[in-house]
């Protein structure tokens, strides 16, 4: 929830966020719905980068870089 106070709290208007996640099975869920609400002058990326926790073992090193 952090996050979504930081969104919040700045307009990253114009800006590009590109979501990114590790996640125990739910993916992003409504996280970029969420985004998209609290930024609508941002471009949000409809795939981000998510990891299942099942697969951190075999995730590409530098993947998210």
């Amino acid at each position: 929830m952090i996050l979504y106070t930081f969104l919040e709290q700045r307009d990253l208007s114009g800006k590009t966020i590109i979501p990114f996640c590790t996640h125990g099975g739910s993916g992003f869920s409504r996280t970029i719905e969420t985004i998209r609400k609290k930024q609508p002058g941002a471009r949000v990326q409809e795939t981000g980068f998510a990891v299942c926790r099942q697969n951190m073992d075999t995730a590409p090193a530098g993947a998210a870089a």
